[in-house]
This record gives structure tokens, sequence and C-alpha cells, in this order.
């Protein structure tokens, strides 16, 4: 879901604040190319925020689930309609730059007003080689909210691709700033979305497949990163069946669809997938609403890392995010929880500078969509991007040294963590 920060004065007045600095003192242009950097990593980041040693790939793709249910031309009674659901994907990768070639690329990105497509500035470097001296790399794979797109945590798929990894991000048809339609589709297709990806990825990556990622890429080794509707979805896929109140709640898919992944559903066990090693659910929706309860979360045996929060008011926070931390009593698990943070705790990039305008100009949403009132967006980015990093190092490649990361706080500079928490909870058995 998207953050409910639209009446947020604080945010409001900031904004005005600092346009108009900017147009008084003729800045506008300079802020302008100053701001939209997705790689910024700040002196009082943590440890594992810096980039890794690879260069960065970026190559744009797309793939197609053939005679997927087609949620939205399904009637109430009716037969369940099909049809071919088509999503681009954006995959970041180690690669080896040809002479002359230098770190860095722009993106293009619509944003959460689709009227304005923001240029954003990375390290990737557009269609450049896969690196072949190294690998095959493990995978993981970014499922963004409602509404958002695969640019929306591009800061994670670019950290974690130069650390060596390959990482994939979703535009969830029909789920994104300019092809948003009702929320039935999300509630239904996220968890067949990411393990659609997942499946796709593994076949480009087989030898003898033609893709740039043949042989490159290890999907046996694979982590999941979700936000919000993405976290819904990561909640779902690795093991938390939908509860049966779900499945006729107001706007939920008809026919009882979403028993198709429901605890009660017998078949949805048999979908968990051995190759999804850890997950990282950010502000994952749903709890509050009661899509899952102590049963349905009794099924995830994966490791979590969850990240909320304190005062997030879209998927909530003690009835939400730390309700299915608690509740993933079979799952090794962690709650990162960012103090008086709401929803946008560590997951979007920080807001693209033309939204910034556009927030002046009475669009208060195209800003507030990436933002917090209290914590700065680049430190939270910084601080996802660590403990990413030491999550997927430690369960997709066993680098246990990274264990030492999650005890106590190691790689934060003196008095860096404040505003922080973190709880561990091993599983029941």
């Amino acid at each position: 879901m998207s953050a409910r920060n639209d009446s947020d004065l604080e945010v409001t007045m900031l904004r005005r604040a600092l346009v108009v600095f900017f147009v008084s003192t003729g800045f506008v242009g300079t802020a302008l190319a100053q701001q939209n950097r997705i790689d910024t990593v700040t002196p009082s980041a943590p440890e594992l925020a810096s980039y890794g040693k690879y260069a960065i790939g970026a190559r744009t793709i797309q793939v197609t689930d053939k005679n997927r249910p087609d949620i939205l031309s399904t009637k109430e009674g009716g037969p369940t309609a099909r049809y071919d659901r088509t999503m681009t994907l954006e995959v970041w990768y180690p690669a080896a730059l040809a002479a002359g070639q230098k770190p860095g690329g722009d993106y293009r990105a619509v944003t959460r007003d689709p009227a304005i497509t923001a240029t954003l500035h990375g390290q990737a470097v557009r269609d450049a080689a896969p690196l072949a001296s190294e690998g095959p790399f493990p995978l993981v794979i970014i499922s963004h909210g409602y509404p958002g797109n695969r640019y929306l945590m591009s800061h994670l798929g670019e950290n974690l691709a130069s650390k060596g990894f390959i990482t994939v991000s979703i535009d969830h048809t029909e789920s994104t700033y300019d092809d948003q339609k009702p929320f039935a589709s999300t509630l239904y297709n996220r968890a067949f979305d990411q393990l659609f990806v997942l499946n796709e990825m593994e076949r480009l990556g087989k030898a003898g497949s033609g893709s740039f990622l043949s042989g490159r890429l290890d999907a046996s080794r694979t982590g999941l990163v979700g936000y919000s509707m993405g976290g819904y979805g990561v909640v779902n896929t690795i093991g938390g069946g939908y509860s049966k109140a779900s499945e006729t709640i107001a706007g939920a898919p008809p026919n009882k669809l979403l028993a198709d992944r429901g605890a009660a559903n017998p078949e949805y066990r048999k979908t968990m997938d051995p190759r999804i090693k850890a997950a990282v659910a950010i502000a994952p929706w749903g709890m509050a609403g009661g899509f899952w309860d102590a049963e349905g979360l009794k099924g995830i045996a994966t490791p979590v890392f969850f990240v909320a929060g304190s005062a997030d008011e879209v998927a909530g926070y003690d009835k939400g995010t730390k309700a299915i931390y608690q509740g993933a009593v079979n799952s090794d698990r962690y709650l990162l929880t960012f103090i008086n943070a709401n929803h946008n705790a560590g997951a979007p990039i920080p807001a693209p500078a033309e939204t910034y305008v556009a927030a002046e100009a009475g669009k208060p949403a195209a800003f507030a969509h990436y933002a917090d009132a209290v914590w700065d967006t680049v430190r939270m980015n910084n601080i996802l991007d660590h403990f990413a990093t030491a999550y997927f190092d430690l369960y997709l490649k066993g680098d246990q040294e990274k264990t030492a990361y999650f005890e106590g706080w190691k790689g934060f500079k003196r008095g860096t963590s404040v505003g922080l928490t973190l709880e561990h909870a091993a599983p029941a058995k």
C-alpha cells in the first residue's frame, strides 16, 4: 500500500520552505541536478551500506506468465477468466566493464504521480557485459508496494549487485503507478508473481538459455525482499497461508480465490519453495486487515528479517508487522524497528526532486509517498542496505561471520544506532 502521509503538515511545510528557498536563491537547477541519486552512502552509514567490489550492469527484460487467472475479468459466481500476464523486470548483476566504460547510469522512472517522470542516477551501466570470471551468483527478488514500480527500491538492487548478487525487481502488472487497477488483482497476484519470476530467472540462468544470465545465476540460493504489498506477498510465498476470513473480506478477489493460497488448503503447502533460503519483509501489509491468523503464520519456517516503523499508519505496527513477527513462531526471525517512522521505513528511494515541485503545486502524495516526517530517507536506505547485505551474505552465501552483525550494533559508528531497535526470536521447533 502507499503511505498515507498526504496530510502531514510538517512534510508539506518543509517542502514549501525548500522550494521557496531554491526559487528565491536561484538554485532550482542546481538542487535538481544534485538530487535523485539512489547510491548515496553518507559518512554516518553503517559499515555494510558501502558499495561492494563489483561493477554493476543493468538490463530491462519482460516475462510472461501464460494462462494466469484474470482476477479483474472474473465475475462472482462465474468461471475464472484467464490471460497472459506480462511483467517488466529490472535486473542488476556483477558486470565486466569494457575499456573506457565507467560506473554510472540513469533511469527514467515514472513516479507516484504518473504525470511526472524522474531521472534517477546510480552506479549501474546499462547493458554492460556480465562478469564471467566468477559466479554463479545468488538471486534476490524485489517486490514493490501498491502502487509502486521496479525502481522504488533501486538503491537496494544496485547495492546488493555490487556485492555479488543478481537482483531482479518486478513491475507488478496492475499495481504500478501508471497501471494501477483495483486492489483485488494485487491481493491475488503478489505471491504468484514472486514465484513465477523465480522460475523465470532460474530458466534464464541455465546453460544454453541464450540469456545474458546463462551460467551466471544460482536460483537454488534465492532471497526475497518485499515492501508493503510486496511484503504481503513475501509472507504468503514463504508459508503464511491466508485466513479463511480473508476470502470474503470486502474487495477480495471473486469466488474465494484467495483460498488457492490459504492455510486451510493442503495444496498450498506443496508450493513452499526450497530455493528460497531467506526473506526480508518491510512493513508487510495485511495482518491488521485479517489476512492472517495465528494458525496461518505458523506455516512460516523460512528465516525472515522484518523491518517496520513504529508509527506505521498503513500496515500497522503492534497489530501489523510486529504481530506477524510474533506469530511466525516456527521461523528464525528478526525485527528491525525505526522508532517513530511511518510506513516508508527503509524501502523507498529518496523522493525524486521533481516531486518537490509537484507537492508545492498541490500534489502532496507525489512527495510523501517516498518520505518520512521523522527519518531521513538516505539514512534509512543505508541502514536497510547494511542489514540486507549481512542477512543475504549469511543465508545465501553461508558467510557465518555476518552473524555478528545481528548481535549488538556491529558496523554502526558510535551513536548512529539511535532510534533503532533490533529483536530476535528463535523458532519454536
